[in-house]
């Protein structure tokens, strides 16, 4: 299975962000480092300063697969191969709705043009993907013709793309479990996350026998984003125990990139990268988290570059308590803590704010009337 990343086209796409070309070269260097085994890194039929910046990427010399975004015209072919590119994305839609737009519904015209730069490619020794734009609302006997078309041609996968997000994991999992049995080209996952099932959907595309997952990092993207790289990274590694090295710094990097240059902030409890998502709170999880760490958690803070934490909140109860008194050097007393914890509960919610460890030690110890 791969990561086929396009933090750097479909990511960059997402409405409000731009990405500078010294962005661009530390968030491919940062990708390659945290995991991805490919990357879709532009448009160059955007123009000259698009292909400046694939050629510095193409500089870097990655030990993996660059690729480029078209649509299936001579012309963005021909700006990619200006780039100096060995593998390309060529787009074309496959939905009713989508052909009606751009080629007033002519499918004959569609496969044409395909046609004519799939024969360029090959000519040029290029690694071909097709993507199908609106891969989810066409018919697939439709996608059958062209995956054959390309068969024929030398391409090597099929991009299905969820253009609009309205697929359900079960519905994805029929359609391409047909498609990889037609064993003509190798299928890969491109979803968006319109309904919140981006990574789901690209799962379940890949138990029906899909070879690749488009990703971008944080789930950046068009309208409500894509697949998340770092969530389908940890569940190649943790789900399908794939054989993948997790680097939590290369990881914690990458992600502090793509937030600082598309100027979005990621949810504290965000999945995988969340800074909250280690953090327990409820006395019953701090509880069972104390006698042993993995009752509460699938993988390990430290796997991902972030920390555990216990907050004096609210839900807290005397496990948490107590975990703080100890760690001060005192032997907790049971009556005490049970005489706070109504104290403590009252002032979080007054304040909307947890306790610092300094404020539970001066009412632990204003308890006991001062004398401690």
């Amino acid at each position: 299975m791969l990561i086929n990343d396009t933090t750097l086209r479909d990511g960059e796409q997402a409405p409000y962000v731009a990405f500078n070309t010294k962005e661009k070269l530390k968030i491919a260097k940062a990708l390659f480092e945290a995991g991805a085994d490919e990357l879709e890194v532009g448009i160059p039929a955007m123009g000259k300063r698009e292909q400046n910046d694939i050629k510095e990427i193409l500089s870097l010399n990655l030990p993996i697969p660059v690729m480029t975004w078209n649509r299936a015209g001579v012309k963005d072919l021909e700006s990619s191969l200006e780039c100096g590119v060995k593998a390309v994305d060529l787009s074309i839609p496959v939905s009713d709705i989508m052909i009606e737009a751009k080629y007033n519904g002519s499918k004959s015209e569609v496969l044409k043009q395909l046609e004519k730069c799939l024969n360029l490619a090959k000519k040029e020794g290029l690694f071909v993907c097709i993507g199908g734009e609106d891969s989810s609302r066409a018919k697939l006997l439709f996608l059958k013709e062209i995956m054959e078309l390309g068969f024929e041609c030398g391409a090597k996968r099929f991009r299905y793309c969820d253009t609009v997000g309205i697929m359900k994991p079960r519905q994805i999992y029929e359609n391409i479990l047909y498609l990889t049995n037609l064993k003509l080209l190798d299928i890969e996952m491109h979803t968006h996350n319109d309904f919140g099932m981006a990574t789901a959907n690209a799962i379940s595309g890949i138990e029906a026998g899909a070879f690749s997952v488009n990703t971008t990092v944080i789930g950046l993207g068009e309208r409500a984003g894509n697949a998340s790289f770092e969530q389908v990274l940890m569940i190649f590694a943790k789900l399908f125990g794939e054989k993948r090295e997790i680097n939590p710094k290369a990881l914690q990097n990458l992600v502090k990139l793509v937030q600082n240059a598309s100027k979005l902030k990621i949810q504290p409890n965000t999945p995988i990268v969340g800074k909250h998502i280690f953090s327990h709170e409820s006395g019953i999880h701090v509880n069972g988290m104390i006698k042993n760490e993995k009752t509460y958690e699938a993988f390990s803070p430290k796997t991902v570059g972030l920390k555990r934490n216990f907050p004096i909140g609210k839900h807290s109860g005397s496990s948490t308590l107590e975990f703080y008194i100890k760690k001060m050097g005192f032997e907790p007393d049971s009556m005490v803590i049970s005489a706070i914890l109504p104290k403590i509960r009252e002032i979080v919610t007054k304040r909307k704010r947890v306790l610092s460890t300094n404020e539970l030690k001066k009412l632990y110890f204003e308890a006991f009337g001062g004398k401690h």
